[in-house]
């Protein structure tokens, strides 16, 4: 009886080696292109099901493809492009402001502000500690959160020649997916049953579910928040409010709110004595920041049945770790590798039993 033949390691790791070079040289040559891949890629999977509505309408995909580029100029990339300008072309005034901001002290806080429910007496005492450290006590407590704001905003939002290409290129890919649309879909699905043929399928459908429910929570609610708070400061009269409002869109994505320019737009109507004004802004305020409550909650269920924590969580993780673009990438990650997860948890009793 022959014994067995050994496995050829040589050939194997030679095989390996080849495999691997060839996937970090094709990373390589479509590294410029990778942004604009996986914008394109968010976009088309987040809007397909419009873009199906569309096209039963138009009766071409050619047709229904130009209409939805021209939608995503309108709606994504020129709000885009105006806040990312907006910021970079008063970049160096906001540096300066920041830098030389006038000594003045905090006025007292307004009798209405105690009377808040659950929160007016705490902000009261800390609007009473700010007033009382006299002129510049306010201003030398924010100052180094304002600068490290100020130079994060300005560092992402200087490279506008660069998001204009990067634009370009993910409009021309956005309507290549369009027209082939399926058949990406298909070999996207057959690429990861071949990986995984258990879970494969049903984590490409995760991913594309979670893309549309961050694309619908996060993004949406961004904007329609940044859009009200923006109208708040332009009617209210406080100065500068289309940078307000570019600051407003990048802090809603960065989920950290909209409550620290509108605040401070209340502030500068209260020292500036347009009290009506100051306390209409602050009412819109409060409806404005509480909207992230209800609206993201009911459009995420819409795309994803995940934990709202996950999805908060891959959020705000992805976008310190890859940028405006992790908004997408994190909770895509975290949400399949979550569901694998919890399917080869639910698996092993049965395989076992």
């Amino acid at each position: 009886m022959k014994p067995q033949d050994s496995p050829d390691i040589a050939r194997v790791l030679f095989v390996v080696a080849i495999l691997c070079a060839l996937t970090v040289g094709s990373l390589y040559v479509m590294r410029p292109f990778l942004p604009g891949l996986i914008w394109a890629t968010t976009i088309v999977v987040a809007t397909w099901p419009a873009m199906l509505a569309v096209e039963r309408r138009c009766r071409r995909r050619w047709l229904a493809t130009l209409c939805m580029l021209l939608i995503l100029l309108v709606v994504i990339v020129l709000p885009l492009y105006e806040a990312i300008s907006t910021l970079a072309a008063h970049g160096a005034e906001i540096m300066d402001l920041i830098r030389k901001l006038p000594d003045y002290a905090l006025p007292p806080p307004p009798g209405w502000v105690h009377d808040l429910p659950m929160i007016g007496a705490r902000v009261a005492d800390k609007w009473q500690s700010f007033s009382d450290a006299g002129p510049g006590g306010l201003l030398a407590q924010l100052e180094p959160y304002a600068s490290i704001a100020a130079h994060w905003l300005i560092g992402h939002a200087a490279s506008v020649g660069v998001f204009v290409i990067h634009m370009f290129i993910t409009v021309i890919i956005t309507g290549l997916l369009y027209m082939q649309g399926e058949k990406a879909a298909a070999y996207v699905v057959r690429f990861a049953a071949r990986v995984a043929p258990s879970h494969g399928a049903q984590a490409v459908k995760l991913a594309g579910a979670s893309i549309r429910a961050v694309a619908l929570g996060i993004v949406v609610t961004a904007v329609l928040q940044s859009a009200l708070g923006g109208i708040g400061l332009a009617v209210a009269g406080v100065p500068g409010a289309g940078v307000l409002t570019a600051v407003l869109l990048m802090l809603c994505l960065a989920q950290i709110g909209p409550a620290l320019p509108l605040l401070g737009g209340v502030i500068w109507l209260f020292m500036h004595d347009a009290n009506v004004a100051a306390i209409l802004l602050a009412i819109w305020s409060v409806m404005v920041a509480m909207l992230d409550n209800f609206v993201r909650p009911v459009l995420i269920r819409r795309g994803v049945n995940l934990s709202m924590l996950l999805i908060l969580a891959g959020v705000l993780g992805g976008l310190f770790a890859f940028g405006i673009v992790g908004l997408f990438i994190g909770p895509v990650i975290l949400a399949v590798s979550s569901t694998l997860l919890t399917a080869w948890i639910d698996k092993t009793p049965a395989s076992s039993a």
